[in-house]
């Protein structure tokens, strides 16, 4: 089990690694056991933090875009040098299945490869001309860095949502302050590190480790900010939101999810029992684009339940570093306690609980939780409607296609959803008809870099990944002249 005998530095501001004032203590959640101690930052360390990414703007943002290009390109080649380290690092502080953390690790390198891609254009592309109705003025859009950025990033999938921001925000021209969660702030740490060694100026990219009160709420409300980006809880959502409109500076949020599997009359069973248990488990359920409430024909419905219990019973759940293990441990005891908390309101609620709902008896040690499946969830019950992050399906019949599209959209989240059937033509119709950020069709939760992600209502506000995420670092300038000969 890797292990960390000191306290390990927090901050890296301006180019330097520095201690902060904040102990945090950070654990392999399959064990329980205390992996590091690593120094947290304050107000204080944001405003270092900040000045010295607006220091470092001016000649970032002036940097040639394929000189940024040639940086995103070298903390690629450093992650995927790092790879087997990253994963056990992934794995020990955030407790997902060693292959789980190699997907992560993947997902990283190509995001930065894509947008350094982005940027290898954006010198040719950065001023565009403009018509206009009228030869007396000519006008042109030029896209520009929006200046310092905050990213704060959760911990569910370390490093990877840190890549969705950072790799756009960089190929912009931007400047960054990161802060990671405090749960999981191991790989980003290590990622930090890497990114040192990519030729980056000093002050472009700066991480600060902290809590959510003394980190994130100053960032936030950060004068010196003009541009943040957070992805987590809706309820911290809010909050950012409401100390970012003090500074009146630009948010991007990415929030949660209650998304929705349908499985048409006509859908491949064995198809369809899998993209539920991979919707619903993978990462032990902690995403927000978890497809917890799986709506299904009522033709294919009592074989779908059968299938789903036998399949949440075969996955094998133990210690995420050990060969075979296809489920970790939820991330720590609170989301431990919580998942538990809305298992025991869903049976009180008169949901019906086909399998799992509590501890795995083979595994006393860990915050494990067992793959869980209920049946005839009450429409109005917290299990149906609410984010549960944590290994929990939920699974209801319908008796029309108009119905099931109804459920699905039944929701104040519309991140993702998914649809299974035979028929192409008709679940292209369904997927039309979703209210959702991204569909995927008989598919796995597949994510690309050159495709959206983000969502309807409550989800999301803005979008990441593709140009869209590269747009969300830009400011738009529109310069208009006149084009009679000028005086002077």
């Amino acid at each position: 089990m890797l292990k960390f005998p000191h306290t390990l530095p927090g901050l890296y501001i301006d180019g330097q690694w520095a201690h902060g004032p904040e102990a945090l203590t950070v654990i392999n959640p399959a064990s329980e056991q205390v992996l590091a101690h690593v120094d947290g930052a304050d107000a204080g360390a944001v405003d270092l933090a900040v000045a010295a990414a607006q220091r470092a703007f001016a000649g970032w943002a002036k940097t040639p875009a394929r000189t940024r290009a040639d940086c995103l390109r070298a903390i690629a080649n450093g992650v995927e040098a790092r790879r087997q380290h990253l994963m056990q690092l992934q794995a020990g502080n955030n407790g997902k299945p060693l292959f789980e953390a190699g997907m992560d690790v993947d997902d990283v390198i190509a995001t930065f490869n894509y947008y350094a891609g982005l940027a290898d254009e954006l010198d040719a592309s950065r001023d565009r001309d403009v018509p206009l109705p009228t030869d007396e003025f000519t006008a042109r859009v030029r896209r520009e860095p929006c200046g310092v950025v905050g990213l704060i990033v959760p911990w569910n999938f370390p490093m990877v949502t840190t890549a969705w921001k950072l790799a756009p925000a960089l190929a912009a021209g931007c400047c960054v302050v990161l802060k990671p969660s405090e749960v999981t702030p191991l790989a980003e740490l290590e990622l930090a590190a890497i990114i040192a060694e990519s030729g980056l100026p000093a002050g472009v990219f700066n991480l600060v480790c902290g809590t959510g009160p003394a980190v994130g709420a100053p960032m936030a409300g950060h004068h010196g900010i003009a541009k943040l980006s957070f992805t987590g809880s809706n309820a911290v959502g809010v909050q950012v939101m409401q100390r970012a409109a003090e500074t009146v500076k630009g948010v991007s949020l990415e929030l949660g999810g209650k998304s929705a599997l349908l499985v048409l009359e006509d859908a491949d069973l064995d198809l369809a029992v899998e993209l539920a248990s991979g919707g619903g488990y993978f990462n032990a359920g902690q995403m927000c684009s978890a497809t917890s409430r799986v709506l299904v024909a009522d033709a294919l419905y009592e074989p779908f339940v059968r299938r789903l219990k036998a399949r949440a019973e075969a996955i094998v759940q133990g210690d995420p570093l050990a060969a075979g293990t296809e489920m970790g441990a939820l991330v720590n005891r609170a989301q431990y306690q919580r998942v538990l908390g809305h298992i025991q309101a869903g049976i009180e609620a008169g949901a019906t609980l086909v399998t799992g709902g509590g501890r795995p008896p083979a595994l006393p040690v860990g915050f494990f939780v067992q793959p869980t499946v209920f049946t005839e969830v009450p429409l109005d019950s917290a299990l149906w409607n609410q984010e549960i992050f944590g290994p929990v399906l939920c699974v209801r019949r319908f008796h029309s296609e108009a119905e099931a599209i109804e459920r699905a959209n039944n929701s104040d989240f519309g991140l993702v959803a998914s649809v299974v059937s035979a028929d192409v033509a008709r679940a292209e119709q369904v997927a039309n008809a979703l209210q959702a950020g991204l569909v995927w069709i008989n598919a796995p939760q597949v994510i690309f870099p050159q495709t959206a992600w983000g969502g309807y209502k409550q989800s999301s506000l803005g979008r990441e990944l593709g140009p869209w995420g590269l747009q969300a670092f830009q400011e738009i300038k529109h310069v208009v002249r006149a084009a009679w000969p000028q005086v002077g």
